[in-house]
């Protein structure tokens, strides 16, 4: 059953950020606040309850305000006690089941959506990206929490700071105020309340405690961005390895519009010296492939992926290879057989992406999900371009004319399967 309501714990003082509240630090150009409930409301939580200090109130409140998200503020007057006591704050305005996050963890996509199906306290057995010996870690028995803390020598998993709780963990809290005054950890709740513990192993997520934290933040985002389900050869083993290091550094600073722009213009570029120097064009038709990933990426990582930019993005591309390849070919062929060798490596080059998209179009499915073995079939369009820069390093009008005939067998030949494949699976 999805929660629909999330308490976010973020009355810390964040004295090792510089004062500044945790929560509203940016990762890839989001504040850590923002992905969390984005995330959440994706997958069916409809309210938040943000318990935070007085003095960081107005600058949550402003936020709240200006991203229109459905939260209300509760203050804790007291931030220097444990952030058990923050929960317990929030008992009255919650009920049933709930999702309780800290303000500074960073959480990838697949994680939220794992995670909210979860139970008790959310760990990971595998932390990729966590610093696991700053983590806090949890030993269990019987499915349940046997004990829990930083120090542990033998434990079973990395606490996540994610967890699904009902309103019965508010009598732990109130025996909790009762003994020590209202000044203990969360992690003194979850061990008396000997929470069960639900298993999210690997997935992207970590917590932002330093200036440090927040660059391995920004990695995780960024490394965990592509797509990688209909990438090519070339794109899984070279540019995806350049791609998301450019990403890394430009998370902050670019938005994905302007990097498709930009690697546009890159491609265009790149057919234009078709005209004045082969090896040159080659080489810039590959760094346009190469920064053709980096605004999915930036998308991803930024939460601003949408079906329109998909949609311009892949219009670009097919303007760019056609630019190209059509320029090449009048730069560098002489024969009318061999124009109509460039025209049908053209079509090839069109159909083998149209083939992919139209059933998409036809059938509401992504083609390579549905037939994971077209992802395969060699032909896709990092691999043409990377077989276009090497045929271009050494430009002779016999290594351009025998690019054309294996672009134009390739292509057409890749389409001519698909639509077999295809067929077979649909019939």
């Amino acid at each position: 059953m999805t929660s629909k309501t999330a308490v976010v714990l973020a009355a810390g003082l964040g004295t090792r950020m510089g004062g500044k509240p945790k929560g509203l630090i940016r990762v890839a150009g989001r504040e850590i606040l923002y992905r969390t409930i984005y995330l959440l409301q994706k997958n069916g939580v409809e309210r938040f309850v943000i318990v935070t200090n007085e003095g960081y109130a107005g600058l949550y409140r402003e936020f709240i305000e200006k991203h229109g998200f459905n939260a209300e503020l509760v203050i804790n007057p007291e931030p220097e006690k444990g952030n058990g006591h923050s929960l317990h704050l929030a008992r009255e305005h919650v009920s049933g089941r709930f999702v309780l996050v800290m303000s500074d963890h960073v959480y990838g996509e697949e994680f939220v959506a794992e995670a909210v199906e979860g139970n008790g306290l959310i760990a990971d057995r595998r932390p990729r990206w966590a610093d696991v010996g700053e983590a806090t870690k949890v030993k269990v028995m019987d499915g349940r929490v046997e004990d829990i803390g930083k120090s542990l020598r033998e434990w079973d998993a990395v606490d996540t700071g994610f967890f699904v709780l009902d309103e019965s963990i508010f009598e732990v809290t109130a025996e909790l105020e009762r003994e020590r005054n209202g000044d203990y950890p969360l992690s003194e709740v979850v061990k008396r309340a000997r929470l069960p513990v639900t298993f999210v192993d690997g997935l992207p997520w970590t917590d932002v405690d330093t200036p440090s934290d927040v660059k391995r933040a920004r990695k995780m985002l960024v490394k965990s961005a592509p797509k990688g389900i209909g990438d090519g050869f070339i794109s899984r083993h070279i540019n995806r390895k350049l791609s998301t290091e450019i990403s890394y550094l430009l998370a902050e600073k670019v938005t994905p519009n302007q990097m498709t722009a930009v690697t546009f213009a890159v491609g265009i570029l790149s057919a234009v010296l078709t005209l004045i120097n082969l090896p040159l064009a080659g080489v810039l038709y590959q760094l346009s492939s190469i920064l053709d990933g980096v605004d999915g990426e930036l998308a991803r990582a930024q939460l601003r992926a949408s079906r329109l930019g998909g949609y311009i993005d892949s219009i670009l591309d097919r303007y760019v290879d056609g630019t190209f390849l059509a320029l090449l070919a009048y730069s560098t062929l002489r024969e009318p057989l061999w124009y109509l060798v460039a025209l049908v490596a053209l079509l090839g080059s069109v159909m083998v992406s149209y083939s992919t998209e139209r059933f998409k179009g036809a059938f509401c499915r992504d083609a390579y999900m549905e037939v994971p073995g077209l992802r395969k079939l060699p032909g896709k369009r990092d691999e043409r371009i990377f077989l276009t820069m090497l045929f271009l390093l050494y430009p002779v009008e016999v290594s351009v004319k025998a690019l054309f005939a294996l672009l134009a067998l390739l292509t057409n030949l890749r389409v001519g399967v698909t639509l077999y494949i295809i067929a077979r699976k649909v019939s």
